[in-house]
């Protein structure tokens, strides 16, 4: 799921957000030693955290269907988690850097979240929103300046962008569906002849209506014979 929202994230900056500007994506740690080995523009998203929103934790499942209906497995409710990413701009000017962090924000501050064109994989097959927010002060007790100091970076101007992205539950797959008939094969006591035959529905329904009656099915119904050999029942 998360190099799927990474996939996602990528699209939007390069289709929608900075379409036109020769301006790369990245997803690194932006450290000392990746800043020295920058050579051109760049838009970095670095995931710094993830937790899970337990206050959206479901339980039960949900079937999945095929194109004729039938159930083809089960699935467990997804799991919610939220995805923070510190976006930074790297130019060799600090005013391009702003102008670059000013159209990111005016770009992403129109999505309450993800177009579902962006979205692939299980993200695209669940259908569920992805919702993601940009610059909102996190909740969190931990500052974006801590994050900088254990990068040991010097403190940059930075947007906090945040993607909240379901989990897909484990998937059961579902039994086949049963699509052959019921076999009667049968033995005459007399001349050991075999017979097999297909029940058709009325008799499947006459015998399990029967059944469902508590009448055991080898034993005659009162008042009637059968042939066991070459007498009636109780003949000796």
């Amino acid at each position: 799921m998360i190099d799927e929202v990474d996939a996602a994230l990528l699209s939007l900056l390069n289709e929608d957000t900075l379409p036109g500007m020769d301006i790369q994506v990245a997803f690194e740690a932006p450290t000392k030693e990746w800043t020295a080995r920058r050579t051109a523009p760049t838009v970095n998203l670095f995931l710094y955290d993830i937790q899970e929103d337990v206050t959206l934790r479901q339980q039960g499942s949900a079937a999945e269907y095929d194109d004729g209906g039938a159930v083809v497995a089960e699935h467990d409710a997804p799991r919610w988690f939220s995805l923070s990413y510190l976006v930074t701009a790297w130019t060799s000017r600090p005013q391009d850097e702003h102008r670059i962090l000013s159209v990111l924000l005016a770009g992403l501050v129109r999505h309450d979240a993800v177009p579902p064109e962006r979205l692939t994989g299980t993200l695209a097959r669940m259908a569920l929103p992805v919702s993601l927010t940009i610059a909102v002060p996190p909740m969190r007790d931990r500052g974006l300046a801590d994050i900088w100091t254990a990068l040991g970076g010097n403190l940059k101007p930075s947007l906090d962008l945040v993607v909240l992205a379901p989990l897909a539950g484990s998937r059961v797959r579902a039994a086949a569906a049963v699509t052959d008939g019921l076999r009667l094969r049968t033995r005459d006591a007399d001349t050991g002849t075999n017979e097999s035959r297909r029940l058709n529905q009325p008799e499947l329904a006459a015998a399990d209506g029967v059944r469902r009656m508590g009448v055991p099915r080898d034993r005659d119904l009162p008042g009637e014979r059968r042939r066991r050999g070459s007498g009636p029942i109780g003949a000796r």
